[in-house]
């Protein structure tokens, strides 16, 4: 067994895991797993994410780090599901096709409904449109009896709502306005984030790979754009994480400015170790799972049989007192708020398994 491989196996990420899956289909050229963490509350829902990863082995870790969140997550929001992840092995802008697609359409339905893909990081509204065609088993779709399209505002607003709950118990205020919030990622989530701090008076600092949504947020909402490599440590009160994860990490974490970090971003902890660390600085954390919780009970609610934006918008506000539960309980027992989170998440999922 090689060093690597031994090191995964010993941080524990297969816990808890029911079943992984792995598909190497020679005629596509698709590469893709599929890991379902838990199905005690429901069937195991959580996006397909497709990244240009280095190995088969970075792939498999994120989908075990990805659906144990995911399950978490929908513990935490109150929906009746499980977690899992699926990840697609390739470069996003160069390695899609109608065929991959495809592909992986049927390898999720040969899981008979045990798990429900949606969009991710790479993958948009369209691909999975076309994964539909091969299997019911995937929702957040723009055509469909119960369809609901992009649940990005969603997760938007969900963190919106949790960057004010953060900035009430760390704060003290009611509002965001007046305050500084650097948004590390403006893409579909956090461009609609910069909507809702804009137009509730924030000031914005913005990071992104891409100039053209940079220059978006720019013109749209008054962005300062920061260099990539600046905007953890800019001078704010809200760091709001809305890209990929692990960027709080040990050259990070001393280097960061503002008080609350709250964002939409997943697995924003290097190591759990971290979120120990972040209370030591009196720099308030918001779970990211629990925080960008929007996207997925949106798309929750298609899976309930009929769509109802209402009792989406009572699960989205609902984040405001969850986090707030986590933060108080966190003050009170001197704990980080990740291991808070953590333990509520799991005794939700331990009265459902019996």
């Amino acid at each position: 067994m090689h060093l690597k491989e031994k090191n995964m196996i010993d941080a524990n990420q297969f816990k808890g895991h029911e079943q992984v899956a792995y598909l190497h289909d020679k005629k596509t050229g698709l590469k893709a797993f599929i890991a379902i963490h838990d199905t005690s509350l429901g069937p195991a829902a959580g996006g397909c994410r497709m990244w240009k990863y280095d190995n088969e082995l970075d792939a498999l870790s994120d989908a075990l780090r990805l659906s144990r969140g995911m399950s978490y997550k929908n513990a935490m929001a109150g929906l009746k599901l499980g977690g899992g992840k699926a990840v697609i092995i390739g470069d996003s802008k160069t390695d899609k096709s109608e065929e991959i697609f495809r592909a992986f359409g049927r390898f999720v339905h040969s899981l008979g409904g045990k798990y429900i893909s949606a969009e991710d990081v790479g993958i948009s509204v369209e691909d999975m449109e076309i994964v539909s065609e091969e299997t019911p088993h995937v929702a957040g779709l723009n055509k469909g009896e119960h369809a609901s399209g992009d649940p990005s505002p969603f997760t938007a607003t969900g963190t919106y709502i949790g960057i004010k709950a953060a900035v009430k118990h760390q704060l003290g205020k009611d509002d965001v306005k007046g305050l500084t919030v650097a948004v590390q990622g403006v893409g579909h989530v956090g461009y609609y984030l910069c909507k809702h701090l804009h137009e509730n008076g924030a000031k914005l600092l913005v990071s992104d790979i891409n100039q053209a949504a940079l220059d978006r947020v720019a013109d749209e909402f008054g962005a300062t754009i920061v260099a990539t490599d600046e905007i953890i440590s800019a001078d704010a009160d809200v760091f709001a994480p809305c890209a990929l994860g692990a960027i709080i990490n040990d050259d990070t974490i001393d280097t960061i400015k503002a008080t609350i970090i709250a964002g939409a971003a997943n697995n924003q902890l290097a190591r759990d170790e971290h979120g120990q660390k972040l209370m030591q600085k009196n720099i308030l954390y918001a779970p990211d799972y629990v925080i960008n919780a929007g996207g997925i009970i949106n798309v929750a609610a298609e899976t309930r049989g009929e769509y109802d934006e209402t009792w989406v918008n009572k699960k989205v506000d609902n984040i405001y007192n969850s986090l707030t539960a986590i933060f108080e309980r966190s003050k009170a027992e001197k704990r980080p708020t990740n291991l808070i989170a953590d333990e509520m998440a799991q005794d939700i999922i331990d009265r459902a398994a019996g």
